[in-house]
């Protein structure tokens, strides 16, 4: 199977950055898109940006213009550089993959255990 594990989550101070990290790993034939979702306490998880295999990238309303992604494929990596950190940025960060599975070709939806980002002076 399939595993995604994130990092780089952490305490930052209002207008800070953050790079998070997700790596992909298991049985993968390819990676279709990577992504980004969060979840904040008492609130629904919510997608923050995703990118394809051709690299083209979508941003909800809310970090455009401040956060990055981009994915290295050689290392099945995708990253996500936060700038111009807010205090409702803090939630938990989850990482997301599309992935064909080496021995069926099969795509499915993996999910890594998140990490937690808290923006607070």
């Amino acid at each position: 199977q399939v595993q995604l594990v994130e990092s780089g989550g952490g305490l930052v101070q209002p207008g800070g950055s953050l790079r998070l990290s997700c790596d992909a790993s298991g049985s993968i034939f390819s990676i279709n898109a990577m992504g980004w979702y969060r979840q904040a306490p008492g609130k629904r998880r919510e997608l923050v940006a995703t990118i394809t295999s051709a690299d083209s990238t979508n941003y909800a309303n809310s970090v455009k213009g401040r956060w990055t992604i981009s994915r290295d494929n050689a290392k099945n990596t995708v990253y996500l550089h936060m700038n111009s950190l807010k205090p409702e940025d803090t939630a938990v960060y989850y990482c997301n993959a599309r992935v064909s599975l080496r021995s069926t070709r099969s795509e499915y939806v993996y999910w890594g255990q998140g990490t937690q980002v808290t923006v607070s002076s």
